[in-house]
């Protein structure tokens, strides 16, 4: 980032800077999440030849990170999944395949029959807080 500030470089990409939590890095925990998840892949190089280099590899990782890597945080779903509506059709899949494996070596579960975990309906960054209404 010696050539340019960051500033000048996010305007030429087109990034609206936010101004929402000044001097945080960590504004946003999904962002900073996503790279984390980047920066700590095997195949994360030590420094990248060009800006083409580092295009190439950001490439295939949001094609892998978007298409093949399952999210706890969304029911071990990819986030393609989620987006295009298929969630709900694999979580089916893989209910009767969990279904299978009960049937077929039910001492394998010891509490119960195994479900596919349930879908979330929302997601926050910072939760609003419950209006409470007090009777006086």
């Amino acid at each position: 980032m010696i050539a340019k500030p960051v500033a000048h470089l996010l305007a030429d990409l087109g990034v609206t800077k936010s101004h929402s939590r000044p001097h945080t890095s960590n504004d946003n925990p999904y962002s900073e999440s996503h790279f984390r998840t980047l920066k700590y892949r095997p195949d994360f190089p030590k420094s990248f030849g060009s800006f083409e280099d580092a295009h190439a590899h950001c490439g295939r990782f949001f094609d892998w990170y978007n298409d093949d890597h399952r999210h706890s945080g969304i029911g071990f779903h990819t986030p393609a999944d989620v987006h295009y509506g298929r969630a709900e059709l694999v979580r089916e899949q893989r209910g009767h395949v969990l279904d299978l494996a009960y049937a077929a070596h039910p001492e394998r579960f010891v509490r119960n029959a195994p479900t596919p975990p349930e879908l979330p309906t929302v997601a926050w960054i910072n939760r609003p807080e419950e209006a409470t209404t007090t009777a006086q």
